[in-house]
């Protein structure tokens, strides 16, 4: 067993070539096509196993959304909890069975802790030509034994806008990058801009859905504009979200292009609420007392507006605010 920078693991195993690796009282560990979680409870060891495909997508989500506002739950079973400077990791907190038969368990880890143990799965367990952020015709396979690695798409990191794309010392336009193959149609002509003498670097705008269509990732968003606690963050989605996203706040969702179809499901529990169909120009409000996993046969492109004031997870959990943004 080896210790370093926090990240406990094993060597790589004879027959798979596969690290094992161990957080808290947590174990994890991955065959050719299966990962396996166990943790304790009722003075035994319990286990769990996701296709190694679906847990390194969501790894690699949880990873780059660093942790993400709220829950992300890799399936019904494992997932965390982002505290903001800690996080929780949980095997069954929040499934009704589990949690009724007192099988589930939740420890909590400084986010620098969980990130390095995280990071270090990722660098073990993506094989070379797999691209967890990529759609699945887009990349390789994640199955069978160990074979290499890709590093480069793994510390790929959320594009974080200070103002807008553009601007001087902002995020870049990705004009280096090639339009998606489903977005084959969208126009590439930028918006053109007379600014008055004096004012050339404060104004700026900029084509979109051009910008969109460039975007060599699926189910990840990035910052595009920022004003005060306010942030778009539009993204591409193609196939399946690869986690349920539990919100600790009210989440705005603007379809912009095609379709994605959403279940919705009580947070705590899991219990399906809603399925909702939402087409190009469809608004939706995502209450903060939910979860939520997006379908996308089409690649699509999705807007989604971010309230970041910085106590609302607690105002919510407190009760001051509903869960819902308005009444009718």
């Amino acid at each position: 067993m080896d210790t370093v920078q926090n990240v406990i693991a094993t060597g790589p195993d004879r027959v798979t070539g596969y690290r094992s690796f161990h957080l808290g009282s947590f174990a994890f560990s991955r065959d050719a096509y299966f990962v396996t979680i166990k943790w304790p409870a009722k003075g035994e060891t319990r286990s769990h196993q996701l296709p190694a495909d679906a847990f390194l997508r969501a790894l690699m989500r949880d990873i780059a959304w660093g942790f993400f506002y709220g829950w992300v739950n890799f399936d019904e079973v494992l997932g965390t909890r982002n505290l903001y400077g800690k996080v929780d990791l949980y095997a069954g907190a929040y499934n009704d069975s589990l949690k009724k038969a007192g099988v589930d368990y939740t420890e909590q880890f400084a986010t620098p802790v969980i990130t390095a143990t995280f990071k270090a799965i990722l660098a073990d367990w993506v094989n070379e030509g797999f691209d967890p952020f990529a759609a699945p015709e887009e990349t390789g396979s994640a199955f069978g034994f160990k074979h290499g690695d890709n590093i480069a798409a793994i510390e790929r990191f959320r594009v974080a806008t200070k103002r807008m794309p553009g601007l001087d010392g902002d995020s870049p336009l990705r004009d280096d990058l090639p339009v998606n193959r489903q977005f084959q149609d969208v126009a590439q002509d930028e918006p053109e801009i007379l600014a008055e003498p004096g004012f050339e670097k404060e104004l700026r705008g900029f084509n979109l859905f051009k910008y969109l269509s460039r975007s060599d990732v699926t189910w990840n968003p990035s910052v595009t504009s920022v004003c005060k606690a306010s942030l778009f963050c539009p993204t591409t989605e193609e196939y399946i979200l690869p986690i349920f996203h539990g919100n600790d706040r009210v989440e705005w969702f603007v379809q912009l292009s095609d379709t994605i179809v959403w279940e919705v499901a009580d947070k705590n529990t899991g219990a399906p609420r809603a399925r909702v169909t939402m087409n190009a120009g469809d608004v939706a409000a995502m209450p903060a007392d939910i979860r939520h996993k997006g379908f996308s046969t089409k690649r699509s492109m999705l807007l989604v507006w971010e309230n970041v004031t910085p106590d609302l997870p607690k105002r919510y959990d407190r009760g001051e605010l509903k869960p819902y943004p308005v009444e009718f």
